[in-house]
């Protein structure tokens, strides 16, 4: 059964750019660490001169780092990526010619520095806790700032869209009312044609009307004629 090691999350630190700060023997470097005191976390610093590595850069890779304070030697073994290492910085970084040096450990101050005299002074440091949470929120700011710009816009299509739809509402409304008015001008004629037809056929029927009373009359006026005579 294989086991895919990327997938395998060994501590919670950032182990690509410790493996990238490329710590070696000869290095004098700071290192932060997290100190719990009475439920509360400080960083206190340690630094000195890298006497060997271990490990390379898999999980438990270790480094040893010497310091002389008040004149006694102090020696720290630190895990490469340990979770309580808030920080790391390589302040020199010394050209060697042993990847252990322990030797150290025997020489005076004046001797020490005469080792590590072909030393040169370099900036190289990972990201602390406070950093990253700068950068976190830098990066949350800059997202923020981002989808505003986006919904706003969003904001200024949607209008743009709804008054397109408006306008060609009210043009399609404007062609019904066009195209409705000459069907009521052709209705409005139709209907003074017939009431035109029905004015002259009322006139006809009067007139036929008429013509059936003359007769009537006429027989009338002979019948009073003839009773007169």
């Amino acid at each position: 059964m294989k086991i895919d090691n990327q997938k395998v999350q060994v501590t919670p630190v950032n182990m690509q750019e410790r493996k990238e700060l490329g710590i070696r023997s000869g290095d004098t470097v700071r290192v932060w660490q997290k100190i719990e005191e009475k439920g509360k976390t400080r960083l206190q610093a340690f630094e000195g001169v890298v006497l060997a590595t271990k490990h390379g850069s898999e999980p438990g890779a270790t480094f040893t780092v010497r310091k002389v304070a008040s004149g006694v030697g102090v020696e720290k073994v630190f895990p490469l990526f340990s979770p309580m290492i808030d920080k790391l910085e390589i302040i020199k970084r010394a050209r060697v010619r042993r990847a252990k040096l322990y030797i150290l450990r025997d020489k005076v101050a004046r001797e020490v520095k005469r080792v590590l005299r072909r030393s040169e002074q370099v900036n190289l440091a990972t990201k602390g806790a406070a950093e990253l949470e700068e950068e976190r929120k830098a990066a949350e700011a800059k997202q923020k700032e981002i989808d505003d710009a986006q919904a706003k816009l969003e904001a200024e299509e949607a209008a743009k869209k709804e008054a397109e739809e408006k306008a060609a509402a009210e043009v399609e409304e404007e062609a019904k009312v066009d195209s409705a008015s000459p069907e009521a001008t052709q209705n409005d004629s139709k209907e003074s044609e017939e009431e035109k037809s029905d004015d002259t056929k009322t006139d006809t029927e009067k007139s036929s009307d008429k013509k059936d009373e003359d007769p009537v009359k006429s027989e009338s006026k002979d019948s009073d004629h003839e009773a007169g005579k």
